[in-house]
């Protein structure tokens, strides 16, 4: 049973980028660059105009001669940021992994780690859009494509919030919604200062600690700093229970008990059932407050990991979660 949570726990971290690591951003050096604009004296440098040359996260140059018309996404916050921008008409694959939104159920699926080159080329796609993450396993496939004349546009992995405004511009660009990309932007920031302006009136004596689960026990697996939990926590004005770590880590029954978090939030309810009873029935943590009171929920996974427009909804469930009696009053 061991063996079976780590490999659903890799699948899982990899598909919805719960990985650690740093997501590079657009001031920094070409090593970098995750979709700065180059024109030429031929190219527009005006809107969604073409021809376009962009530099992608592992510094490929990609020129795109035409806004594409076919697009094929290989992980789930490229389908959903591509949806979100309004050209989901134009996506033809995706991922194993994907499932929002309820489209892409319909839609051809190329494969999860191990990509089914031959069925991404018949798709006949204008524009491939990678992930950083997955570089390593699919440089092969990636060379493949490129060698038949498909650029592969290698989009970073973001880690917070603001690297996530560059991915949704990123890939505004790349695809021909640069207007759309800048509108949503401002809506999720809209929606993000409404909930901090909301969860603001927590005193400070009042202020819960979280721990955060992404696995169950005996692998118990939470977020330390630079994750967007963490950064989703201290938005809600509440603390991290294990915000002394570094990134993904795995924790100890024992370490937790010791922590006595007030709320303890799981994010695996698609794998088991009643993952709050699985934490309210475990040893020893009966001393828990979090137990003690009741204060364990499960929230959808993908609203809180997957880099994407739907992370406002996640730190609203978050919020409601941890601090009810705020929305109670609406």
């Amino acid at each position: 049973m061991k063996r079976l949570w780590q490999g659903l726990l890799l699948a899982f971290l990899l598909s919805l980028l719960v990985a650690c690591g740093q997501g590079a951003t657009d001031n920094e050096d070409a090593t970098g660059n995750t979709g700065k604009e180059e024109t030429t004296e031929e190219e527009s440098t005006n809107g969604d105009h073409y021809p376009l040359t962009l530099t992608d996260a592992i510094d490929n140059e990609i020129k795109l001669e035409e806004e594409p018309e076919r697009i094929v996404s290989l992980i789930p916050s490229n389908t959903e940021i591509t949806f979100a921008l309004g050209q989901g008409d134009k996506v033809v694959g995706v991922s194993d992994h994907d499932n929002y939104p309820e489209e892409v159920q319909e839609i051809e699926k190329i494969g999860g780690m191990e990509l089914n080159v031959e069925l991404i080329l018949s798709l006949d796609p204008d524009i491939v859009l990678a992930h950083e993450l997955g570089v390593s396993s699919a440089q092969e496939a990636f060379e493949q494509l490129e060698t038949a004349g498909i650029p592969v546009f290698v989009v970073q992995d973001a880690q917070d919030i603001a690297s996530t405004y560059e991915t949704i511009e990123t890939i505004g660009q790349v695809i021909g919604s640069k207007k759309e990309a800048e509108e949503l932007i401002a809506e999720m920031e809209a929606e993000f200062k409404e909930i901090r302006e909301l969860t603001s009136e927590i005193a400070e004596e009042d202020i819960r600690t979280v721990f955060f689960e992404n696995s169950p026990a005996p692998d118990i697996y939470t977020a330390g700093q630079h994750t967007f939990i963490h950064e989703l926590l201290e938005m809600i004005h509440a603390e991290n229970a294990a915000g002394q770590h570094e990134g993904w880590l795995a924790l100890d029954p024992e370490e937790i008990i010791e922590l006595n978090p007030d709320v303890i939030i799981t994010s695996y309810g698609a794998y088991i059932e009643n993952p709050e009873e699985e934490v309210l029935s475990r040893n020893g943590f009966d001393v828990v407050e979090a137990v003690t009171n009741e204060r364990v929920y499960d929230i959808d996974a993908d609203l809180i990991t997957r880099s994407g427009p739907r992370l406002t909804e996640g730190a609203k469930e978050l919020a409601e979660a941890v601090y009810p009696e705020l929305f109670d009053e609406e």
